[in-house]
């Protein structure tokens, strides 16, 4: 964990940004390119190239990483605000952020149901309303739509935003419990994460009965996580001063994952000691065996940007300019993971058909990165 975790600042590369005005290259915006062009995959249920992402050899996925450096980026924006903005300016202006990603979840959501809708017109079956938790919009779209406005009710695979939301509407009380007691943010994040192991506290859905699918009581301890090490913190000088042990650490995580994944060990809610939650594998809730594997991808794999960019340089500039836009490339890598589905449906499933889709994808998410930054700079 060398130079991702041992220096809080965003870490850039040695060479200027390609596009004026631009961060450079970083490691912060490498990863979570990274995890970008991982959802995208991930959400293409059966494509051929979802098994060579990094949930098929450890105990997470790509969510935890996106939502991790989320906090970390987080903390960058807070340190450089907090200098000019009181304390009421610097909630206002963070709560402000959520408003923005809301607007974005209801834009996708309405083209991503105008894509079931074109799918089920044009290949003459309504077995495709179905897709995504989708039936219920085309069954009641009423209530459905209330529930779309209101976040009670998310399609499938369009439910990190909806977490974001409520992560970002969480981050000016942290940023204020940060500038007051700074000490308070890991234990309380802590208590509240393990509280809601021990009692199921979840978000619930309406108007389809159930609850959230990532429950933000428990996630925001990986947003919390990513924030203090994302800064100068104690959390931070022990990693720092304990270099070794911790990539140690990170390479036991990941050997593990490994050997579980391959070895299947899941264990079953039923067969786990009480409170379950702590014993098993779940995505919900971000139990221990996910938290822990996806610290340990961090503190194991930290660093290996500065060799990407020594040795590949395109793909440390291709996946930091998609981390740079992050949202802009989400959205679009969402509904292109949605187009997918929708390709394979018509055109059948089969490796060439699989290649085209992901080459397509990422060639219009790098696109939608290169327009953004094109966009920023000629209108600074």
């Amino acid at each position: 964990m060398d130079q991702f975790a041992a220096r809080p600042r965003i870490q850039t590369a040695t060479v200027p940004a390609k596009v004026k005005g631009a961060r450079p290259p970083n490691e912060i915006d490498f990863w979570r390119g990274y995890a970008l062009v991982a959802i995208f995959v991930n959400h293409i249920p059966g494509v051929f190239y979802e098994r060579l992402t990094h949930k098929n050899f450890g105990f997470s996925d790509s969510a935890e990483l996106f939502v991790l450096l989320a906090g970390w980026s987080l903390r960058s924006l807070v340190d450089r605000q907090s200098r000019d903005l009181t304390t009421l300016r610097l909630f206002f202006r963070l709560g402000s952020r959520a408003l923005v990603l809301y607007i974005a979840q209801l834009a996708i959501t309405l083209i991503a149901i105008s894509i079931i809708a074109a799918t089920a017109f044009l290949g003459d079956t309504n077995l495709v309303l179905q897709w995504n938790n989708a039936a219920v919009i085309f069954e009641e779209p009423i209530v459905a739509h209330i529930g779309l406005a209101m976040l009670t009710h998310h399609l499938g695979y369009f439910d990190i935003l909806p977490l974001y939301i409520v992560l970002m509407l969480m981050a000016p009380f942290m940023a204020v419990l940060h500038r007051l007691l700074p000490w308070a943010l890991l234990p309380v994040s802590l208590a509240i994460w393990a509280a809601a192991l021990v009692t199921g506290w979840n978000l619930p859905t309406w108007p389809v009965e159930g609850r959230w699918f990532l429950n933000p009581f428990a996630w925001q301890l990986v947003f919390m996580i990513g924030f203090i090490l994302g800064g100068d913190s104690a959390l931070t000088h022990l990693v720092v001063t304990r270099r070794r042990a911790t990539r140690v650490f990170g390479g036991l995580v990941v050997a593990l994952g490994l050997l579980g994944t391959y070895l299947q060990f899941y264990p079953e809610p039923l067969n786990a000691p009480s409170p379950a939650l702590f014993f098993v594998a779940d995505k919900t809730f971000l139990t221990p065996m996910r938290l822990i594997h996806v610290l340990g991808l961090v503190a194991f794999f930290g660093g290996l940007f500065f060799y990407v960019h020594k040795k590949a340089r395109w793909l440390a500039r291709f996946l930091s300019m998609l981390g740079r836009n992050s949202l802009n490339a989400f959205c679009v890598g969402s509904l292109l993971s949605l187009l997918g589905q929708s390709a394979r449906f018509a055109l059948g499933s089969n490796l060439w058909v699989d290649t085209l889709v992901i080459i397509i994808g990422l060639a219009l998410m790098s696109m939608t990165a290169w327009v953004s930054e094109w966009r920023a700079r000629v209108t600074a």
